[in-house]
């Protein structure tokens, strides 16, 4: 953020609060929602959890999980249960 602040010539601050107002979401919570949105499309996808954690950039399956639940509803887990269940 600093970076990209330094190259619009804007503060941190100021780029952030205007991020903020333009998409609905401060930059750190659409960086999540892109992440998790991507980790969803690989679910489905039928990759495993582990994989989607590290591709997302998760610390590890934990965090992917919850997360996932916290937006979703549901756990990575559950995605790739149904996803099976419908190819039988």
């Amino acid at each position: 953020m600093t970076q990209l602040a330094r190259v619009t010539g804007l503060s941190p601050f100021h780029l952030a609060h205007t991020f903020h107002q333009v998409m609905g979401l401060p930059p750190h919570a659409y960086l999540n929602q892109l992440r998790l949105e991507q980790a969803k499309q690989l679910l489905l996808a039928g990759h495993p959890i582990a994989t989607v954690a590290y591709a997302v950039g998760c610390a590890d399956q934990s965090h992917l999980t919850r997360q996932f639940k916290r937006i979703y509803g549901v756990t990575p887990g559950q995605v790739l249960y149904h996803c099976k269940n419908r190819q039988d």
